[in-house]
């Protein structure tokens, strides 16, 4: 299968992805696959609830859950990057199945334990957590990027479905057959997503023919999200949007109970009201965006839930209370899909897993910030008062970031390989390094500010790539030659320098070039530290 190109599908239409038959099966397979782990996740809190009177141990459970997104987000992003995401995924699937096929057989015979629920449910967690970045970075090798913003929605849509029924699917069969029933389903559900993976034949990366060892990955991955300003202005804003919309989810528990007095039904077809309202703002989604900007949605997202905050302080009729989540399910499917969507527009094929790792710790720790905050401000200060809190925060944080504009995302950051090999006498070692590149211009006096205003731009991308450190110099008895220099730590890691520069920085480049007034292009010198042991001189 070859990497999918745009065609004249519906980009508009929210249905589009759909048409790609690899999105459909995938999507369909995820939504089969998380309704299982719900079902997985019911079954063993009530079970350990059953088990333990203590309120750690329910505690525990979660955690074990949740904690490996928080510690593995950045390696997992790692992994998704230097390996092939179809067979990470396949493996990490494997895991998940031989957990949920341990929860059965010690169900069935009557072994299980709290702390072996506990063991389980981290290694459960710790599989989900490394295959995340890879199932997110791989939406765009199944649809035409008209389409990734549609798809991203969709899959935002799939994990409402998920969590809409597998609670309630989980919840079911628990109370009718019991807990081995419960996590035998789970178990046939990653037989499905097992079998649509070995389906799909992922098209060939375009990524670097020299690998990439995990250390080293780590490191280009950090410089990357550390010098690209496109990536800080989402993480910024995803950050600050977060922290104060995350006050709702927290206190959801409470108001439903203290405000509204209602029970844990209640609750339930509140977050219900939530997934519905999710699915609905996903399918009028691509009609906004026609009209409005990325930044227009966003700002609407934020007003609509900070009047939704606003509205609850009034405990309304429960009807009302519906309505309410329902549009706060609709405004929080717009935000996650907006900044998702954006993240991934701006992100190259070769680091997305490790830029998008970032983001999702980003956006874990700021739900997880803020719920600690909101939940210490309403100990303090009432309910009421931190949701009116929450609510002028969020509406004010919005209105001053809104004028920080999200990049549109539209450049072409697939490989262009315009780069010449560089010359060398002899073959060089990839681990000999640090390589310090010097690159030679001719500039005329008029043009020089020009330029330097091009190239100080063109930085952004040599770091990006891999340079640690970049700076210009002026040969002192000719002005005119102005030396663009900067280091990469090895010579590999300058090799997938040339393969990872984009169509977009060619473009640059050839501005750059414009100004160069030399017969020939610019001189590039290639400077390779000799080590200390061979510099010694008897």
């Amino acid at each position: 299968m070859t990497q999918v190109q745009p065609d004249k599908a519906e980009a508009g239409s929210a249905l589009a992805p759909f048409h790609h038959t690899a999105f459909a099966v995938l999507w369909t397979a995820t939504v089969i696959g998380n309704t299982g782990t719900y079902m997985r996740d019911v079954a063993s809190a009530w079970l350990v609830a059953d088990l333990s009177a203590s309120p750690g141990a329910v505690g525990l459970i979660q955690a074990a859950g949740t904690l490996p997104i928080f510690l593995l987000a950045l390696p997992a992003g790692v992994l998704a990057d230097i390996l092939d995401r179809r067979k990470l995924l396949m493996a990490m699937q494997v895991v998940l199945l031989a957990v949920s096929l341990a929860l059965t057989l010690l169900a069935w015979r009557g072994l299980i334990t709290v702390e072996l629920l506990i063991g389980l449910t981290l290694v459960g967690g710790t599989a989900a957590a490394i295959a995340g970045p890879a199932w997110q970075s791989m939406v765009p090798d199944l649809v035409p990027r008209s389409q990734l913003r549609n798809a991203i929605a969709l899959n935002s849509v799939g994990i409402n479905v998920s969590r809409s029924i597998g609670p309630a699917i989980g919840g079911i069969l628990l109370g009718a057959f019991g807990a081995a029933i419960a996590y035998a389903a789970d178990l046939a559900t990653y037989l499905f997503v097992i079998g649509a993976l070995l389906w799909w034949q992922s098209p060939r990366a375009e990524g670097s023919h020299i690998p990439e060892h995990f250390f080293g990955a780590f490191r280009a991955g950090l410089r990357y999200a550390r010098s690209s300003r496109k990536l800080h202005v989402v993480l910024l804003r995803a950050g600050v949007y977060f922290i104060f919309a995350s006050a709702t989810w927290a206190l959801l528990p409470l108001v439903a109970k203290d405000l509204l007095g209602g029970g844990a039904s209640f609750f339930g077809l509140l977050l219900g009201s939530v997934g519905a309202g999710a699915i609905s703002g996903a399918t009028i989604l691509p009609r906004l965006r026609s009209r409005l900007s990325s930044d227009s949605i966003l700002l609407g997202s934020a007003i609509l839930s900070a009047g939704v905050m606003v509205a609850l302080t009034f405990a309304p009729p429960q009807w009302v209370a519906f309505v309410c989540l329902f549009l706060l399910g609709s405004a929080w499917i717009a935000a996650l899909t907006v900044l998702n969507g954006v993240a991934q527009a701006v992100l190259p094929n070769w680091v997305r897993g490790r830029a998008l790792a970032v983001y999702l710790t980003v956006f874990n720790g700021a739900m997880t910030v803020g719920s600690i905050a909101w939940g210490i401000t309403a100990e303090s200060m009432g309910l009421t008062t931190t949701l009116l809190i929450a609510a002028a925060g969020l509406t004010l944080t919005s209105l001053l970031m809104h004028r920080l504009k999200l990049p549109l995302g539209e450049d072409d950051l697939s490989a262009s390989r315009h780069w010449p090999e560089p010359i060398v006498a002899d073959s060089v070692a990839h681990d000999q390094g640090p390589v310090m590149v010097q690159i030679e211009y001719t500039v005329a006096a008029d043009d020089r500010p020009a330029f330097l205003r091009a190239l100080n731009l063109h930085a952004e991308a040599r770091r990006r790539d891999g340079a640690y450190l970049w700076g210009v110099s002026e040969d002192a008895a000719r002005p005119e030659q102005i030396i663009e220099w900067f280091f990469v730590e090895s010579w590999a890691e300058h090799l997938r320098q040339h393969e990872r520069a984009s169509h977009a920085d060619a473009e640059l480049q050839g501005q750059l070039i414009g100004y160069h007034r030399g017969e020939e292009r610019p001189t590039v010198r290639h400077l390779i530290a000799i080590p200390a042991r061979t510099r010694l001189v008897k």
